[in-house]
Protein backbone atom coordinates (compact mmCIF):
# COMPACT_ATOMS: atom_id res chain seq x y z
CA UNK A 1 0.00 0.00 0.00
CA UNK A 2 1.19 3.52 -0.71
CA UNK A 3 0.14 6.06 1.85
CA UNK A 4 0.34 9.40 0.23
CA UNK A 5 1.50 12.75 1.57
CA UNK A 6 -1.36 13.72 1.27
CA UNK A 7 -3.22 10.84 3.53
CA UNK A 8 -0.57 11.15 6.16
CA UNK A 9 -0.73 15.04 6.66
CA UNK A 10 -4.50 14.52 6.09
CA UNK A 11 -3.91 11.96 9.47
CA UNK A 12 -1.53 13.97 11.36
CA UNK A 13 -3.88 17.19 11.02
CA UNK A 14 -7.10 15.03 12.08
CA UNK A 15 -4.73 13.16 15.14
CA UNK A 16 -3.85 17.02 16.09
CA UNK A 17 -7.35 18.45 16.21
CA UNK A 18 -8.36 15.39 18.30
CA UNK A 19 -5.20 15.92 20.66
CA UNK A 20 -6.97 20.14 21.24
CA UNK A 21 -9.58 20.31 23.81
CA UNK A 22 -10.29 24.01 23.37
CA UNK A 23 -11.99 25.59 20.64
CA UNK A 24 -11.26 25.46 16.58
CA UNK A 25 -7.37 25.64 16.04
CA UNK A 26 -6.04 27.70 12.87
CA UNK A 27 -4.47 25.74 10.45
CA UNK A 28 -1.54 27.78 10.51
CA UNK A 29 -1.18 26.17 14.17
CA UNK A 30 -1.34 22.71 12.87
CA UNK A 31 1.09 23.48 9.56
CA UNK A 32 3.65 24.72 11.91
CA UNK A 33 3.51 22.56 14.36
CA UNK A 34 3.83 18.99 12.05
CA UNK A 35 6.09 20.40 9.32
CA UNK A 36 3.03 20.13 6.78
CA UNK A 37 2.99 22.79 3.37
CA UNK A 38 0.30 25.49 4.51
CA UNK A 39 -1.20 25.44 1.41
CA UNK A 40 -1.60 22.06 0.89
CA UNK A 41 -2.94 21.67 4.87
CA UNK A 42 -5.91 24.21 3.25
CA UNK A 43 -6.41 21.87 0.48
CA UNK A 44 -6.93 18.52 3.02
CA UNK A 45 -8.45 20.87 5.27
CA UNK A 46 -11.34 21.50 2.65
CA UNK A 47 -11.33 17.68 1.66
CA UNK A 48 -11.80 16.56 5.36
CA UNK A 49 -14.64 19.40 6.19
CA UNK A 50 -16.15 17.79 2.52
CA UNK A 51 -16.79 14.58 3.94
CA UNK A 52 -17.94 16.18 7.20
CA UNK A 53 -14.86 14.82 9.20
CA UNK A 54 -13.56 18.32 10.69
CA UNK A 55 -15.74 21.44 11.11
CA UNK A 56 -15.09 25.22 10.33
CA UNK A 57 -15.56 28.65 11.25
CA UNK A 58 -14.03 31.82 9.20
CA UNK A 59 -13.09 35.10 11.26
CA UNK A 60 -10.60 36.08 14.36
CA UNK A 61 -12.26 33.03 16.49
CA UNK A 62 -12.11 30.63 13.76
CA UNK A 63 -10.18 27.80 13.17
CA UNK A 64 -11.30 24.02 12.85
CA UNK A 65 -12.47 20.96 14.83
CA UNK A 66 -13.81 17.33 14.29
CA UNK A 67 -17.21 17.25 12.99
CA UNK A 68 -17.50 14.15 15.44
CA UNK A 69 -15.91 12.82 18.65
CA UNK A 70 -12.21 11.82 18.18
CA UNK A 71 -13.70 8.19 19.07
CA UNK A 72 -15.88 8.24 16.27
CA UNK A 73 -13.63 8.97 13.08
CA UNK A 74 -11.04 6.21 11.90
CA UNK A 75 -7.72 6.58 10.19
CA UNK A 76 -9.56 4.70 7.59
CA UNK A 77 -12.71 7.83 7.32
CA UNK A 78 -9.72 10.32 7.57
CA UNK A 79 -7.93 8.32 4.19
CA UNK A 80 -11.27 7.92 2.46
CA UNK A 81 -11.64 11.78 2.93
CA UNK A 82 -8.87 12.74 1.00
CA UNK A 83 -7.83 9.88 -1.11
CA UNK A 84 -10.96 7.82 -1.56
CA UNK A 85 -11.57 3.62 -1.81
CA UNK A 86 -8.49 2.40 0.79
CA UNK A 87 -7.89 -0.24 -2.19
CA UNK A 88 -8.18 0.00 -5.58
CA UNK A 89 -6.91 -1.54 -8.76
CA UNK A 90 -6.42 0.59 -11.92
CA UNK A 91 -9.10 3.13 -10.29
CA UNK A 92 -11.85 0.36 -9.84
CA UNK A 93 -12.76 -1.96 -6.89
CA UNK A 94 -11.03 -5.05 -6.35
CA UNK A 95 -14.20 -7.10 -7.18
CA UNK A 96 -15.24 -5.33 -10.16
CA UNK A 97 -12.02 -6.07 -11.93
CA UNK A 98 -11.79 -9.32 -14.17
CA UNK A 99 -9.23 -11.33 -15.17
CA UNK A 100 -9.05 -14.32 -17.04
CA UNK A 101 -6.72 -17.76 -17.04
CA UNK A 102 -3.91 -17.86 -15.08
CA UNK A 103 -4.17 -14.24 -13.29
CA UNK A 104 -8.06 -15.14 -12.32
CA UNK A 105 -7.07 -15.47 -8.38
CA UNK A 106 -5.57 -12.15 -8.18
CA UNK A 107 -8.86 -10.73 -7.12
CA UNK A 108 -8.93 -12.58 -4.29
CA UNK A 109 -5.46 -11.53 -3.48
CA UNK A 110 -6.33 -7.74 -3.67
CA UNK A 111 -10.01 -8.62 -1.77
CA UNK A 112 -7.54 -9.75 1.00
CA UNK A 113 -5.50 -6.72 1.05
CA UNK A 114 -8.45 -4.80 0.96
CA UNK A 115 -9.54 -6.69 4.09
CA UNK A 116 -5.68 -6.45 6.31
CA UNK A 117 -6.24 -2.50 5.38
CA UNK A 118 -9.60 -2.44 7.16
CA UNK A 119 -8.93 -4.41 9.94
CA UNK A 120 -6.66 -2.06 11.02
CA UNK A 121 -7.14 1.32 9.23
CA UNK A 122 -11.20 0.78 10.52
CA UNK A 123 -10.59 -0.04 13.75
CA UNK A 124 -7.94 2.84 14.99
CA UNK A 125 -9.33 5.85 16.02
CA UNK A 126 -7.90 9.37 16.16
CA UNK A 127 -8.19 9.26 19.82
CA UNK A 128 -6.51 5.77 19.80
CA UNK A 129 -4.04 7.76 18.03
CA UNK A 130 -4.01 10.92 20.11
CA UNK A 131 -4.08 8.79 23.49
CA UNK A 132 -1.13 6.42 22.67
CA UNK A 133 -3.70 3.68 23.55
CA UNK A 134 -3.56 1.45 20.22
CA UNK A 135 -6.15 -1.16 19.95
CA UNK A 136 -4.11 -4.52 21.04
CA UNK A 137 -4.65 -6.34 17.64
CA UNK A 138 -2.57 -3.20 15.92
CA UNK A 139 -0.19 -2.82 19.28
CA UNK A 140 0.83 -6.69 18.75
CA UNK A 141 0.72 -6.85 14.85
CA UNK A 142 3.13 -3.87 14.85
CA UNK A 143 5.00 -5.32 17.70
CA UNK A 144 6.12 -8.22 15.60
CA UNK A 145 10.12 -8.44 14.47
CA UNK A 146 8.99 -9.23 11.13
CA UNK A 147 7.20 -5.33 10.17
CA UNK A 148 10.51 -3.61 10.84
CA UNK A 149 12.07 -5.68 7.83
CA UNK A 150 12.57 -4.56 4.86
CA UNK A 151 11.53 -6.69 2.25
CA UNK A 152 14.01 -7.99 -0.50
CA UNK A 153 13.60 -9.86 -3.38
CA UNK A 154 15.96 -13.05 -2.99
CA UNK A 155 17.69 -14.25 -5.71
CA UNK A 156 17.82 -17.95 -6.08
CA UNK A 157 21.58 -18.86 -6.00
CA UNK A 158 23.44 -20.27 -9.06
CA UNK A 159 24.77 -24.10 -9.10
Amino acid sequence: MHISAKADYAVRAAVHLASVSEGPTKSEAIASAHGIPSKFLEAILTSLREANVVRSQRGASGGFWLSRPADAITVADVIRAVDGPLASVRGQRPEDVEYAGCTEPLTAVWLAVRSSLREVLEHVTLADIATGQLPAAVAARAAEPEVWRTAHTHLLPLD
